[in-house]
């Protein structure tokens, strides 16, 4: 004889319905973003081009420059995070917040945006510290690179407008498409209401438990995000960020000596063809994709046909450049969790270690 479904397992049922729409969100949507725009890049690229223009133009010696580069703009996001950090009360050792920062990016390769909440627990586990607390440290970290890109943005589009333009304008339905996008009525009025909402929400009294955790965590995280204004070292804070982003850009101006074709376009047109690839792909890393795997390229393939350079020699540029960091990435994450198990073994209470030497020794 059956019987009907308990009030237990109707809950459950329920409750595994959120999870399931949140991993859809978190992991499942950006790869589907990936590989959808990895299948459009290379449908129009010729394979065979690509990898003979890489194999025969290609000096590594550049790429692997860029890829030192790469690994200080870490230290240096570490050493940024370390001041925040310790304006709080939090003092973890150098070495675990680089390990926090290689690890970041080895973990988004994977599960897009999971780096970042896994390095606040990692470092709020290992100093016993509050876990909003930290994370609204982290997101500190992160809006100082948005409004880090922002204003990038201004300057440079202000700087190449000439150039935009001039390919906006020979490229008629990019250029009819942008102005509708940035003339829609729709675009600005959802942007009203988001923030309508999200006001509303922060500032209503409600005896709402879910509302009330909501209010609660975004008030911990702007406490974190507060001790930017407030925390001794702002100075040294600033120049960390100009170490990593001037890290970030010199990696990629030096891969343009790599190929003649990207050599050519600097002689031509200066430091500012560089700066606009560079502004470019730094927008598209907020594009949700697995370690900015399809956006990033296209970003930089869009960035260089702006100065001419046909698809297959972008292409090519922008596929070893990211391919190369991705390969460095995963090395760096081996390396980081391989150190962090070495690192949690050291560290083990004088309890937990076997007196079984003492014992003989006394024999």
């Amino acid at each position: 004889m059956q019987t009907e479904p308990t009030v237990t397992a109707m809950t459950e049922n329920k409750s595994k319905r959120p999870d399931l729409m949140r991993n859809l969100l978190k992991y499942i949507i950006p790869l589907i973003i990936s590989i959808g725009l990895c299948y459009l890049l290379f449908t129009g690229i010729d394979f065979k081009e690509m990898v003979a223009i890489i194999r025969d133009q290609c000096d590594f010696r550049w790429i692997g420059l860029s890829l030192v580069i790469s690994i200080f703009s870490h230290v240096c996001r570490a050493y940024r995070w370390r001041i925040q950090l310790q304006a709080m009360g939090v003092n973890p050792p150098i070495h675990a917040l680089i390990y926090s920062i290689f690890g970041t990016y080895a973990v988004n390769l994977v599960f897009p945006r999971l780096g970042e909440v896994w390095r606040t627990g990692y470092i709020a586990q290992r100093q016993d510290a509050p876990f909003t607390s930290v994370f609204g440290s982290m997101v500190a970290d992160r809006l100082a690179d948005t409004v880090t890109v922002l204003l990038l943005t201004v300057v440079t589009f202000l700087l190449a407008s000439k150039a935009i333009l001039s390919f906006l304008s020979e490229n008629g339905e990019s250029y009819a498409a942008i102005a509708r996008l940035l003339t829609s009525p729709w675009l600005w009025g959802a942007a009203v209401a988001v923030l309508a909402a999200v006001w509303y929400m922060m500032t209503r009294k409600t005896s709402n438990p879910w509302l009330n955790k909501i209010q609660k965590a975004v008030r911990e995280l702007w406490e974190g995000f507060a001790v930017v204004t407030k925390m001794p070292g702002k100075g040294r804070w600033l120049l960390w960020t100009v170490g990593i982003w001037g890290c970030y850009f010199s990696q990629l101006y030096i891969c343009f000596y790599a190929f003649p074709f990207t050599a050519d376009i600097l002689a031509r047109y200066g430091v500012l063809a560089a700066l606009v690839t560079f502004v470019l792909s730094s927008i598209s890393m907020g594009v949700p994709s697995n370690g900015g795997i399809g956006p990033w390229q296209w970003a930089v393939i869009f960035a260089l046909s702006i100065y001419g350079l046909d698809k297959a020699s972008a292409g090519a540029f922008a596929n070893l450049v990211l391919g190369c960091q991705t390969l460095l990435l995963i090395a760096l994450g081996i390396f980081t969790f391989i150190g962090i198990a070495l690192d949690r073994k050291n560290r083990r209470p004088a309890s937990a270690v076997p007196v079984t030497t003492q014992n003989s020794n006394n024999k």
